[in-house]
């Protein structure tokens, strides 16, 4: 299965793997929110994951899908060589990271390690055992993100997106007043005081990009929400 925002990519990424022998492709999203779903209709035996997907990043998909479907393998594609996301990655339960700039065959060599139970880097990360990797990421201190539940986690990216709560109300099917309590306790939780600092988390946890600009809230309907 395929999970990335970008039709082109996925188009060229189905044609890649179903030339080679062995491969099937039996779906695709294009909104994190809706891998899980995805997954738990066709059960696939590879999840091929863009590590910043709209709605629910790709670190996050990982863990969900994971944790509810432990046949599922993840293979994370990243654009980003930093060892902060690798270490979360493999913490989240994915089975290989590989980076964008890889060639074809590293790709399909990661899918086949990976369906096989296997683990799998690509290059440069591989000059760093995997091992080391998966030693660093059993080290890491449990921090206040595993205090959320997977709602809030929902609401958090979005917000990160720049949604209002109104908004997020509509994307996730709430009232827009449980969108303003969850996003109130995901304060309280991580210790952070409002948007500024919430950007500055989801930065640092690879919900958004390193380098990418601050969110700010969309003008849709609803009055942008006003941070504590």
């Amino acid at each position: 299965m395929l999970a990335d925002d970008h039709q082109v990519v996925r188009q060229g990424l189905r044609a890649l793997l179903e030339s080679e022998s062995g491969f099937s492709v039996v779906g695709e999203a294009s909104d994190g929110l809706r891998v899980a779903g995805v997954v738990e209709r066709l059960r696939p035996d590879v999840l091929v994951v863009d590590l910043m997907m709209p709605g629910l990043g790709g670190l996050e998909v990982t863990r969900q899908v994971t944790r509810r479907f432990p046949k599922t393998r993840v293979v994370i594609l990243s654009m980003h060589a930093s060892e902060a996301y690798v270490v979360e990655a493999l913490r989240n339960g994915a089975s290989a990271y590989v980076l964008k700039d890889a060639d074809a065959a590293e790709l399909v060599r990661a899918i086949r390690e990976a369906g096989a139970g296997r683990r799998y880097l690509s290059a440069p990360l591989s000059a760093q055992s995997i091992d080391s990797y998966l030693r660093k990421a059993r080290e890491a201190a449990t921090d206040l993100y595993e205090t959320l539940t997977s709602r809030e986690r929902e609401v958090l990216h979005l917000v990160a997106e720049g949604l209002t709560s109104a908004e997020i109300a509509r994307r996730l099917g709430i009232s827009p007043r449980t969108a303003e309590t969850h996003r109130a306790h995901i304060l309280r939780k991580l210790g952070l005081r409002g948007q500024t600092d919430l950007i500055r988390y989801t930065l640092s946890r690879g919900i958004l990009p390193l380098g990418a600009e601050p969110a700010r809230p969309s003008r849709g309907r609803g009055r942008p929400h006003k941070n504590p």
